[in-house]
């Protein structure tokens, strides 16, 4: 019996040893620690204010777009309802851009100084956080986690930047504990976006929380799945699959990739839906593996910046015009990558010296890159050859 237990023992050892390392939450979360650090807004501020291009450049697009607006007004419901592609939306696009604009704000109001942004991304957090309570309808999970990925981005930068205090953050924090945490930290069996976003979300809010528990459950999905939505060479034959999804013939798993039956490295599980989507998905990837760095475990040296890489050069490489041969998505993609690269460009090439033609080339083509206006911004100003 002793021996049956100590080779079980041994075994778990040996598996836990192949595994890939438990990414425990930090003993103090550092803040702001979500997708961008206080070193990196310090870099993106001083870089503004000394005229620096592409900088200064992204900052005026930042400051002329919608979402810096001092008129705005928040638009809260008790219940955003969010059918299939946002159909109906009942405060889909108001909630997702009022999180949007809170963040857009805080940025305006770090580099600036100017306390009226950072009043209007309190004024816009406060207003929701008095009113929201649930997500209904069939992207209600993807929803939330758009939402969920702005607003602790946005209180972050406030609650420890912005001296004149805020209130009703306790309150702002028990809204993304009770309405969005328990939408988005048990995931989706969806496309791989959809978890990825949330996932990200569940960070985010985690370390905005200081919830070690829920930051670690939401790490260790953020691998798995991060895993399944990227191929490489060496997973084998097949991509790896997300348990519970059911994935078990390779019949089921090529119709999960969109009817692509040819694999190779850097091939994504919606490549061949289109690369808008994809980019979703690379983006979560980028800003959760920047938040597990700030927040002192660098994800980049690992599979997680293999599929990043991997992921961005290969649709790069299609979205700057390379030619779609037959075996890939029957010869036809469809393109529209989006604001996506900034992130990973800047991790992997400028801090890490890994060589990334495409990548590069579509990104210094695309500054300065703007929004998506669902969950991702101004990444130019933010991470943009940012040594930080």
């Amino acid at each position: 019996m002793r021996r049956t237990a100590l080779l079980a023992a041994t075994v778990a050892l040996v598996a836990g040893a192949l595994a890939w390392p438990a990414q425990a939450a930090p003993a103090a979360f550092v803040h702001p620690g979500v997708t961008v650090s206080s070193a990196q807004l310090d870099f993106a501020r001083e870089r503004v204010n000394a005229g620096a291009q592409p900088w200064k450049g992204a900052f005026e697009q930042m400051l002329a777009s919608k979402y810096a607006a001092l008129n705005r007004t928040p638009a809260p419901r008790a219940t955003v309802e969010c059918g299939s592609y946002s159909t109906p939306d009942n405060g889909c696009t108001e909630e997702r851009q009022d999180a949007l604009a809170a963040y857009t704000d805080a940025l305006a109001w770090y580099i600036t100084r100017d306390e009226r942004y950072a009043k209007k991304a309190i004024e816009l957090m406060d207003a929701w956080s008095a009113v929201i309570k649930d997500h209904t309808n069939s992207n209600a999970p993807l929803q939330t986690g758009w939402a969920g990925s702005s607003w602790p981005k946005a209180a972050e930068i406030i609650k420890y930047t912005y001296p004149g205090g805020w209130a009703n953050s306790g309150r702002f924090a028990t809204m993304l504990r009770t309405v969005y945490l328990p939408e988005v930290i048990n995931g989706s069996n969806s496309n791989g976006n959809w978890e990825l976003t949330m996932t990200e979300a569940a960070v985010g809010i985690s370390v905005f929380l200081e919830d070690k528990a829920s930051y670690d459950k939401a790490m260790a999905r953020f691998r798995t799945r991060t895993a399944a939505y990227v191929y490489l060479a060496s997973d084998g034959d097949l991509p790896r699959t997300v348990p519970g999804q059911n994935l078990n013939t390779r019949d089921r798993i090529v119709a999960y990739w969109q009817g692509q039956g040819t694999f190779v490295t850097g091939l994504t599980q919606e490549t061949c839906r289109d690369l808008t989507h994809t980019g979703y998905g690379i983006s979560s990837i980028s800003h959760v593996a920047e938040t597990s760095r700030i927040q002192g475990a660098d994800l980049y040296g690992t599979d997680v910046g293999e599929r990043l890489r991997q992921a961005l050069g290969f649709q790069a490489r299609y979205q700057l015009g390379t030619a779609v041969p037959g075996w890939l998505c029957g010869g036809s993609l469809n393109l529209g990558l989006g604001p996506v690269t900034e992130v990973g460009h800047n991790a992997l090439h400028n801090r890490l010296g890994i060589a990334m033609t495409n990548t590069e080339a579509l990104t210094r083509q695309n500054r300065p890159a703007g929004t998506n206006s669902l969950f991702v911004a101004w990444e130019t100003l933010t991470h943009g050859d940012n040594p930080a």
